[in-house]
């Protein structure tokens, strides 16, 4: 099992804030192309993903009880 946190507009496409489910043993990329599928709007701009609180690039595999984090585009002032 992973767990995917989700932030800020994230939460509110998803309406979690953190969900649980099997995806060991495949990419960052798969996983955020197997989210879009399921939440519509998902990607809608650009999303960082961190495993286990470190910024992890597309090709990054994730292990089993791994925490993904979703973060999107946030702007401020």
């Amino acid at each position: 099992m992973i767990t995917v946190l989700y932030f800020a507009g994230l939460k509110e496409k998803t309406g979690l804030d953190k969900e649980e489910f099997i995806f060991s043993g495949k990419t960052v990329k798969q996983l955020l192309e197997e989210l879009q599928r399921k939440y519509e709007g998902l990607s809608d701009g650009i999303i960082q993903v961190a495993i286990n609180e470190e910024y992890a690039l597309p090709e990054d595999i994730i292990e089993e009880k791994d925490i993904i984090a979703l973060i999107p585009p946030v702007s401020g002032g």
